[in-house]
């Protein structure tokens, strides 16, 4: 069995574990508190307000940088899709949990509840791909999540990424719990700071060519065409 088709296999356990409450729960209400449980015990919090609100000011330094039609892969309630649609866009959100993209059509937005490693519209044909809100964790193996981007964008479009603010390459087991004893069933994520980002996207096929951080939050721009343009370091 291929590497993919591993990464697709623990994609599809994080799928049921995402689908499950206390997630589920939490936007339902549009609120946590919500976190991801390391084994270590350390916790991750889920910022589920701000997912649920509209676009915030680093969101937007996000939508401007968007070109093309947008796939938003992991969109959650869907607030960048729905964004982007009023923007003009042709935007389609992807979620493993039916209450996200349940929420993201109520928001304006479209979505389709599947994993980004199962077929998807326009493949290929994307101008924009999105991983936002720590997205490059999915499936907890970064390599097969660029590579699978890159099969999604079109020639020459681009891979937005938020990253971790910290210098961080992890792949770490988690699960989603509440703080008041919900849980959900462990699977794998992963965290990337800008170096270990850019060094996975080049052997991914994508060219860095911009970084940019505001409100404490730090984001990637990649490529899929060679430009000479300010990379990583």
């Amino acid at each position: 069995m291929g590497d993919d088709a591993v990464t697709a296999q623990l994609t599809a356990s994080a799928a049921r574990a995402w689908q499950a409450d206390p997630y589920a729960d939490a936007l339902r209400a549009g609120q946590g508190p919500l976190y991801l449980r390391r084994r270590d015990g350390r916790l991750l919090p889920l910022d589920v307000e701000r997912w649920c609100a509209e676009p915030d000011a680093a969101d937007a330094t996000v939508l401007s940088r968007c070109t093309g039609p947008v796939l938003d892969i992991g969109c959650g309630p869907g607030r960048l899709v729905a964004a982007l649609a009023g923007l003009g866009h042709a935007a389609l959100g992807v979620d493993v949990t039916p209450e996200a993209v349940a929420r993201t059509v109520r928001a304006g937005g479209s979505a389709l509840c599947r994993s980004v490693f199962d077929p998807l519209p326009r493949e290929g044909g994307w101008g924009t791909v999105l991983l936002i809100d720590g997205n490059i964790g999915i499936g907890g193996d970064p390599a097969a999540l660029l590579r699978r981007s890159a099969a999604l964008a079109a020639p020459g479009g681009s891979l937005l990424v938020e990253v971790a603010t910290a210098d961080v390459d992890e792949r770490v087991e988690v699960h989603v719990e509440d703080g008041t004893g919900g849980r959900g069933t462990p699977f794998w994520w992963a965290r990337l700071g800008t170096r270990a980002l850019c060094a996975a996207a080049r052997a991914a096929g994508w060219t860095p060519y911009d970084t940019w951080e505001t409100t404490d939050r730090h984001f990637v721009h990649l490529t899929r065409r060679p430009v000479h343009q300010p990379s990583c370091t």
